[in-house]
């Protein structure tokens, strides 16, 4: 991981930490590019979470928006999550 991403991190959870009553219902946001083997890896790593997910192609097809609610316990599995998801190609965290 790189000095910018693990800042990034770090900021992450000191801000979730302030903010934030755990466990709490938490909103991610990604974009990837449109593929089932993406969608799919996004979905499946919030299976029997109890997420809510919703999938929205964008007007030329060629990405996905995805957001899940989820309750998750911490900051820490917060990130975990975003960490476990960067692998992916071509996909971006809001």
């Amino acid at each position: 991981m790189n000095k910018e991403t693990e800042d990034f991190y770090i900021r992450l959870k000191s801000e979730l930490e302030e903010s934030t009553t755990w466990p709490a219902v938490y909103l991610y946001k990604f974009i990837v590019p449109t593929n089932a083997t993406n969608v799919n890896t996004v979905e499946n790593a919030f299976n029997n979470m109890g997420a809510v997910i919703k999938t929205h192609a964008s007007k030329t097809g060629k990405y996905t928006s995805i957001s899940i609610n989820v309750t998750m316990q911490n900051a820490d599995t917060v990130i975990e999550k975003y960490q476990e998801l960067a692998t992916i190609e071509g996909i971006i965290s809001l």
